[in-house]
């Protein structure tokens, strides 16, 4: 039986990123950005907050598992136009690792006319941090990365405060305070 000649396998984080370098070439480029506005000069004399803190001291699990450990995590986000932002989070996740969180992200402030300080956000972006033998506690992870998207309920304490619970699929909950700079 005559035998075909294979070609070495790229692995997976090569193939992902070729995947992206061919997605994001000159060819295909359309007029849109992740980050709208990111770049924009500060007019003279503003005061309005460019930057969002958000710091977590508790995270809640749906369900117990003798491996979890504290989640502590923070974010730097840039406030951008029209209610969206773009930030990194970085985490120590439930199995004790360090992780990241790179997104992108909208709120919708004043949804419920009745509740004025209450807001709702989303953002959604590329996960790392769930390697080794905890590889397949997060969906869809390759090489330690992973899409994730993760909704939000605030209540804003002030223009430039608030506390937030951040929903975490079907895992957990995180609550934790948001501060503008």
């Amino acid at each position: 039986m005559p035998t075909t000649p294979t070609r070495p396998a790229l692995s997976r984080p090569l193939r992902t990123f070729a995947l992206l370098a061919a997605l994001s070439s000159p060819a295909l480029a359309i007029d849109w950005t992740l980050c709208p506005g990111i770049n924009d000069p500060v007019a003279e004399g503003a005061t309005e907050p460019r930057y969002e803190g958000f710091f977590s001291p508790y995270t809640h699990h749906w369900s117990h598992d003798p491996e979890h450990k504290p989640v502590f995590a923070f974010s730097l986000s840039r406030l951008l136009p029209n209610d969206r932002t773009c930030g990194i989070s970085l985490f120590r996740n439930s199995f004790g690792q360090p992780s990241a969180y790179a997104f992108v992200g909208k709120a919708w402030p004043g949804l419920l006319p009745s509740q004025p300080k209450v807001y709702v956000s989303v953002t959604a972006g590329i996960l790392y941090g769930y390697v080794g033998q905890y590889k397949d506690k997060v969906p869809m992870n390759v090489g330690g990365f992973s899409p994730a998207i993760i909704p939000a309920v605030g209540y804003q304490l002030s223009p430039r405060s608030a506390l937030e619970v951040q929903i975490l699929g079907t895992a957990a909950f995180m609550v934790g305070a948001k501060w503008r700079f």
